[in-house]
């Protein structure tokens, strides 16, 4: 009968970097976090004008609401004759 095992992984392993390997991704990495920070600051900025936006725009839409009367129909006493 065969028996089915899971591989063993070998987890520590090491690795022969030269001081210019690891001063470029040290590079690479504080490219990334400034990257990351200024796209948060970003992200801030849209989020603050997407909200004065909608802000505005209820203000529009509450003036167009309050602008619009509801429309009555007129008796034909009310309406003026086309030559006025």
């Amino acid at each position: 009968m065969f028996e089915l095992r899971a591989p063993r992984l070998r987890i520590g392993y090491t690795v022969d970097m030269t001081s210019d390997e690891v001063e470029r991704i040290e590079t690479k990495i504080a490219f990334l976090e400034s990257a990351n920070v200024e796209l948060s600051d970003v992200v801030y900025r849209q989020q603050q004008e997407i909200a004065a936006l909608r802000a505005q725009l209820d203000v529009l839409a509450q003036r167009i609401s309050a602008a619009q009367t509801p429309y009555t129909p007129r008796t034909p006493e009310e309406e003026r004759p086309p030559h006025y």
